[in-house]
């Protein structure tokens, strides 16, 4: 069987470019005892993925040069030799980025195609989810009435957090990159507000407006000015989840902002961060209401959908260039259902 492979040739400076990445076809060899052969279904891209190809310290181990990358797939089983699994079955796992791969079954879980979209498994139902349901209730703990801020609003994390935040009764700003985006939240997702940051001039004033009793919670996707310009409209005892700092993420010097301490200080706020994996003994608790409200029709899911494994870098590409409304990731190849 031959297997496509992306692998890490080099360690970005900055932005990531596509010599950054290589493509290879090699022979995968035959199945030994418990291994199984997975076919590549749908692929995910995350922005932590970016970290990961820097070699500095951080929560999750760095890529290995000229190893294929790594992150959530949903695979078929083609064939096994491993009693747990029989051909045709449908799994999720953190799998390299390969047509192909080979597994021992160890970390996989196995998904019912008949529950929902296969690919929701990578997004609401995923990871995207978890962390969106888990940053903003354990964190966040939003109560009936509260001004809660997304950043990154329009992506796979923050367009869940702001639907759960209104189901709790919250008022939602949102704070995306485009006009379309912005329409997208308050039209088909109910915010209260939204903010094009790249069209605004002045994103305090513009906070200000549309956050006339303060902040009570902030969900940062994002980091930089945009973070900077919320701190200036927090209110006393406000939370703030630390999700992610993409604005930053590519950053090739360390930039300078205000210095957060002494806001936290006077708004005696509670600043942390946090990484999924943190809340795993939640999960359970997590996916059953997400699924409960997906059914229901109380949350609205987007996903930006690109053909083709060569795809890949593209698709890691658009993340940092906002391209994506929701959930952004890959389709390999289709479910064989018979």
């Amino acid at each position: 069987m031959k297997t496509k492979s992306i692998l890490l040739k080099s360690r970005p400076k900055g932005m990531p470019t596509e010599e950054n990445f290589e493509f290879r076809e090699e022979t995968l060899p035959d199945l030994q005892e418990e291994q199984l052969l997975l076919k590549a279904l749908y692929i995910s891209v995350d922005p932590y993925m970016r970290g990961r190809m820097s070699d500095a310290k951080s929560y999750v181990a760095p890529y290995n040069l000229n190893e294929p990358i790594a992150g959530g797939v949903v695979a078929e089983v083609a064939e096994s030799r491993n009693d747990r699994y029989k051909a045709g079955d449908v799994v999720l796992g953190n799998l390299p980025w390969q047509t192909y791969s080979i597994s021992n079954g160890r970390g996989l879980s196995q998904l019912d195609p008949n529950l929902a979209p296969l690919s929701y498994h990578l997004g609401i139902l995923g990871m995207p989810g978890m962390t969106a349901y888990c940053g903003l209730l354990f964190i966040g703990e939003p109560k009936e009435g509260e001004t809660v801020v997304v950043s990154g609003a329009a992506g796979a994390v923050g367009t869940v957090v702001g639907q759960i935040a209104k189901l709790k009764g919250c008022r939602v700003v949102g704070i995306a990159g485009s006009d379309e985006k912005t329409a997208y939240l308050k039209e088909e997702l109910g915010f209260d507000e939204a903010i094009n940051y790249k069209s605004t001039s002045n994103m305090r004033e513009a906070l200000a407006k549309a956050c006339p009793d303060g902040v009570d919670i902030y969900f940062d996707n994002v980091g930089g000015e945009i973070s900077d310009a919320v701190y200036s409209q927090l209110n006393d005892f406000a939370r703030i989840a630390v999700c992610g700092q993409i604005a930053l993420y590519n950053a090739t010097s360390v930039p300078t902002g205000p210095r957060v301490e002494p806001i936290l200080l006077k708004k005696k706020a509670l600043m942390k961060g946090f990484i999924v994996s943190d809340y795993a003994d939640r999960f359970p608790e997590a996916a059953t209401e997400l699924a409960n409200w997906v059914k229901a029709g109380k949350l609205q899911y987007e996903e930006h959908v690109l053909e083709g494994f060569d795809q890949l870098p593209q698709a890691f590409f658009g993340l940092f260039r906002g391209e994506n409304t929701g959930k952004l990731l890959v389709k390999v190849a289709d479910f064989n259902t018979n």
